[in-house]
């Protein structure tokens, strides 16, 4: 790439050294960098970029952008500096890779629960629809049904343009994202163009960073506000009508705004809910008619995540009684209260309930069903949000015996985050199990034939983060194989 143009979107900058012409990458990692290449030094919460100069050096890199001194030989390497080169970089990652966003129809989710639901629900309609799609979040990056796995939720502002432009390059047409609050505010969204943007809900989650609901909330609006103000452009805004802070991201968009909801007026309202073991029915009422829904996808948190990404597709142009006849044949989202499918004597869940208002929504969405006990593991990650677990614990009290554990403890204690745990408890049915391991086995030797069991936290996530080593962990596959043990079968339900 010309190296002029790259630049260019810069308006603030000091030149040492003379420029090359033309670059061959852009990148944030210098162990990246190859020969020719522009290195930005980004300073993080645990690494700061301008200590790895030398080695971008090293690599072949043959311009730093840089906010602070850097020693390099000014005859083989040129330094750009600027004021912040996390702000650099937004401008620069979307230059580099042509603009991406604009060469398709961008759809962001965010909220506290949901986004990985939502967003899986539209690329799976789009997917069936035979339409090229691209959805990028929790799970991974999902092109066109080959899944790759990404670090974060939403990735630094370089890698989510790279994402975008792959999308782009293999002739998507839609591209999902999950968007959450840190990346909104950190600037990671920057030079992304949405052409529709979801609001799912809000509850109690990473007051660590955020520090109060109010600033929680207001990240979460920045991607309405971010819409833009150009409204010769079709966009659209998305909200939940059944969550209070829907009326508070309205007043943040100029564009028109499509409500769903159950139990509040919305322009796509879900009426005469069913709701089984196995399947949930219900009336959906849309701009374009009423439509008989039936699902394979359970729980009402289901049934308002399905109405999002219905309002979502209904705005990118599709006719709801598409979108109803390819919702009937979506599986459960990878992780999201998903059944461990097997011929055992007892039913058991994944989830990936992380906050109370999702570990609620698990439990009620099997509590119809239950005959006999319902087991609950639950766990919080370490060096995270502390004022949850409490209030976590409180929720899951719901089930008649309760497992405490971890959820990537990384470098906190057991006993630290147990007994915060423990506080929050409103009965004495419950233990207290550091190790993830061996608290899923005690909840299945606690089991007996007719239980429900909810592992909650990890949901589709094939790792334990302890310490600072990533290592292989599946709640599912460990209750499978205790559950052999206990049962004596370990039959899979064709």
């Amino acid at each position: 790439m010309e190296l002029k143009q790259l630049l260019s979107v810069l308006p603030v900058k000091k030149i040492t050294g003379t420029l090359p012409e033309m670059v061959s990458d852009l990148e944030v990692d210098s162990r990246a960098v190859n020969p020719g290449g522009v290195f930005v030094c980004i300073t993080g919460f645990t690494v700061d970029g301008h200590a790895y100069v030398q080695q971008a050096v090293n690599n072949g890199a043959r311009v730093i952008v840089s906010s602070k001194p850097v020693d390099v030989d000014l005859e083989k390497v040129a330094v750009v500096t600027v004021d912040d080169t996390s702000r650099a970089i937004g401008l620069l990652a979307p230059c580099y890779y042509g603009y991406p966003s604009k060469k398709m129809t961008m759809i962001g989710v965010t909220g506290t629960n949901g986004k990985t639901s939502v967003t899986g629900i539209i690329h799976s309609i789009l997917q069936a629809a035979n339409e090229k799609s691209a959805v990028s979040g929790t799970i991974g990056f999902n092109l066109n049904g080959t899944l790759y796995e990404t670090e974060n939720t939403t990735g630094d502002a370089l890698a989510t343009q790279g994402l975008i432009a792959q999308a782009a390059n293999e002739g998507c047409q839609t591209m999902a994202m999950e968007v959450s609050s840190h990346g909104l505010v950190e600037g990671r969204l920057a030079g992304t163009e949405f052409d529709v943007a979801v609001f799912t809900n809000l509850t109690h989650d990473h007051l660590d960073f955020h520090g109060t609901m109010e600033n929680y909330g207001e990240a979460k609006a920045l991607l309405f506000s971010q819409l833009g103000q150009d409204l010769t452009e079709r966009k659209f805004a998305v909200v939940n009508a059944d969550d209070p802070w829907h009326e508070r991201l309205m007043e943040k968009t100029s564009y028109p705004v499509l409500t769903f909801g159950i139990h509040h007026e919305a322009v796509f309202r879900a009426k005469n809910l069913i709701l089984e073991a196995d399947q949930t029915s219900f009336t959906l009422v849309a701009p374009d008619g009423e439509f008989k829904v039936k699902m394979k996808l359970i729980g009402e948190f289901s049934v308002s995540n399905a109405l999002a990404a219905t309002a979502a597709l209904y705005a990118k142009g599709m006719s709801t009684v598409d979108v109803v006849k390819y919702l009937a044949q979506i599986e459960p989202i990878a992780g999201r209260m998903q059944k461990v499918e097997t011929a055992l004597p007892l039913t058991m869940y994944v989830d990936y309930a992380h906050t109370a208002d999702a570990i609620q929504k698990a439990i009620e969405a099997v509590m119809p069903y239950k005959t006999n006990k319902l087991i609950f593991v639950i766990g919080t990650g370490g060096n995270r949000d502390r004022v949850k677990r409490p209030i976590m614990a409180k929720e899951a009290s719901v089930a008649d015996y309760v497992v405490l554990t971890t959820d990537d403890p990384r470098d906190e204690p057991y006993e630290t985050i147990l007994s915060e745990l423990e506080a929050g408890m409103t009965h004495k049915q419950y233990a207290c199990i550091g190790d993830r391991v061996e608290a899923v086995k005690h909840a299945v030797s606690v089991a007996e034939e007719g239980d429900i069991i909810i592992f909650a936290g990890k949901g589709h996530e094939d790792f334990q983060i302890i310490g600072r080593k990533k290592l292989p962990h599946s709640d599912a596959d460990i209750a499978l194989e205790a559950a052999k043990k206990k049962f004596g079968t370990i039959e899979v339900d064709s």
